[in-house]
């Protein structure tokens, strides 16, 4: 739950490989639904492509849940797999990339089409424009008027944000921390309030 890159947005990295012409193509995709509409994007722009071979790190750069790829039609490990290989070790996350291929009559062979693939990948990521995106807990905080104010800018202070603030008896407030804040706003928490206040997780 440590702070992970992200695209800043869209990138694509064009090069001609004997003959052939790949594009590859990233973007920022959270989730797995949003990785495969990028994909199906791709497919609808270059109609008349040969292949349209992609992968994806759809969450955290550590999330083996959101993986994915596929060789659309190339010999079986030659695209999808080296393209995972370069996103994972790049430690981007939330990014699909999907290679254009236009054949152009020249057979690469396998170890030419893992380069291929790879390498395309492996550019486009060394000149993709970045952003830092850092995982927010959210939970529910009542606290008495009194002490409003001082919560607030315990929040401003731990980087949190708060995203909303209902005055009824007391004030009920929802907000998002960073994951590695929780700890020490607990304990500004817990020493202010003298362990009054609690914090309530939201799923």
């Amino acid at each position: 739950m440590d702070a992970y890159d992200i695209p800043a947005g869209p990138f694509s990295f064009s090069e001609e490989i004997k003959k052939s012409r790949f594009i590859t193509l990233l973007a920022h995709t959270d989730g797995v639904a949003a990785a495969r509409a990028f994909v199906q994007q791709v497919k609808n722009e270059h109609p008349a492509a040969r292949h349209h071979c992609w992968a994806w790190v759809a969450g955290a750069p550590d999330d083996s849940q959101q993986l994915g790829f596929s060789d659309d039609g190339e010999p079986s490990g030659t695209a999808g797999k080296p393209m995972l290989a370069q996103l994972m070790g790049s430690h981007v996350g939330e990014i699909t990339a999907v290679v254009v291929r236009y054949y152009g009559g020249i057979q690469l062979g396998t170890g030419g089409l893992v380069k291929a693939y790879g390498g395309g990948v492996q550019q486009a990521l060394k000149a993709l424009p970045r952003l830092q995106k850092v995982p927010m807990l959210t939970f529910t905080l009542a606290v008495d008027y009194a002490q409003l104010a001082e919560t607030e800018r315990m929040v401003s202070r731990f980087h949190g944000q708060l995203l909303h603030s209902e005055y009824l008896q007391s004030v009920s407030l929802t907000l998002a921390l960073p994951h590695a804040e929780v700890e020490g706003f607990t304990q500004n928490l817990t020493d202010f309030s003298k362990g009054a206040l609690q914090l309530t997780p939201l799923d």
